[in-house]
């Protein structure tokens, strides 16, 4: 009886072991405004996510972070674990091929990999693992467990995810600004160019004719920059008045209804209601109504304006940023990640 009991102590001991799941990594996002060169091993930014167009992950395994793009624009950044020498991860451009919220190895006794979001099917993928602050898994990308739980409800099967190293990828894809523009398609870095000199601003809706839009406005490069379906479609110059005033790490929501008065930026026009989305560390914010006062601010041209308006209707997401897009301008400086949604309750 006693050999009885102990091996069903043993049984119920393995039992709970094998079913134990590690949680690694911080357990809530840093707050948005958090330069992304000082996140820590282990921790990671998500301000929500509003569905709305195609995702995109890049992996740089030089630099041990991911950035996840929706519609072509951040909305979470985080550290990662890749594979050690021996085991190294791939580089290339994969997609998912196979999701398993609990997953197990099937190779290494077992062992939890949950969130798992298969890229190759020889053993790569993304979920949810160890996070020393370098490389040391067996070939998988490690994600922290609440990112990559956040991550895969997110996804899709055939969503893009780039791996790349210094050496062996693009620049543009290795060293990835958090707040530069990707093609969801690919992955790889928007190939419009920027504004010529003297051109105020350049419209191009034929290039993306239907899907989700988004904005992106750069106070420090006096460009507002229009996305549909995660492709360009236009660019403009702006001007902030009062540019010692910071706008700030701001995302705002186009909601039911108009502003109060004439449009601030095109006369004779209407300006619908644009909502504060809470990110974090800016929580309160959330739900306040942007003011005429705080749109006056800026200036833009009135045949751009024209061309957008018919565009914002509710659900358009803005992201608002002091930091520089432009990836010529964005060396050494503090970058910022935005969400397109609040986060859920």
């Amino acid at each position: 009886m006693a050999r009885l009991l102990l091996a069903l102590s043993l049984s119920l001991l393995c039992g709970t072991a094998l079913s134990a799941v590690p949680v690694w990594g911080a357990r809530q996002s840093s707050p948005a405004n958090t330069p992304v060169t000082q996140l820590k091993p282990g921790e990671w930014i998500w301000g929500g996510d509003n569905r709305a167009g195609p995702l995109a992950v890049v992996v740089s395994l030089t630099e041990q972070r991911a950035v996840v793009y929706r519609n072509g624009l951040p909305i979470g950044v985080t550290t990662v674990s890749t594979g050690r020498k021996g085991y190294e991860t791939p580089t290339g451009v994969f997609t998912i091929l196979q999701k398993d919220k609990d997953h197990r190895s099937s190779v290494y006794n077992a062992a939890p990999m949950p969130y798992m979001q298969r890229l190759t099917w020889d053993g790569v993928a993304l979920h949810a693992g160890g996070l020393p602050g370098y490389p040391e898994s067996h070939g998988c990308v490690h994600l922290p467990s609440e990112f990559a739980r956040l991550l895969f409800d997110a996804s899709n099967m055939g969503m893009v995810v780039v791996v790349s190293q210094e050496g062996r990828s693009p620049e543009d894809v290795t060293h990835p600004g958090a707040l530069i523009p990707i093609n969801p398609n690919t992955g790889a870095e928007a190939a419009i160019p920027p504004l010529e000199a003297g051109q105020k601003y350049r419209w191009h809706p034929e290039l993306s004719t239907e899907g989700p839009v988004s904005i992106l406005l750069s106070a420090a490069d006096g460009e507002v920059i229009v996305f549909r379906n995660g492709i360009e479609i236009g660019r403009s110059r702006v001007l902030i008045r009062t540019p010692d005033q910071p706008l700030g790490t701001r995302a705002y929501i186009v909601k039911d209804g108009f502003i109060a008065g004439d449009n601030p930026l095109l006369p004779g026009t209407r300006m619908p209601n644009w909502s504060t989305i809470g990110i974090p560390g800016s929580g309160p914010d959330a739900g306040r109504l942007l003011g005429p006062e705080t749109i006056d601010r800026v200036v833009i041209p009135h045949d751009f304006v024209a061309a957008v308006l018919p565009l914002l209707t509710p659900g358009v997401v803005m992201l608002v940023t002091d930091a520089n897009v432009r990836p010529e301008t964005t060396g050494g400086a503090p970058v910022q990640v935005l969400d397109s949604d609040p986060p859920q309750s």
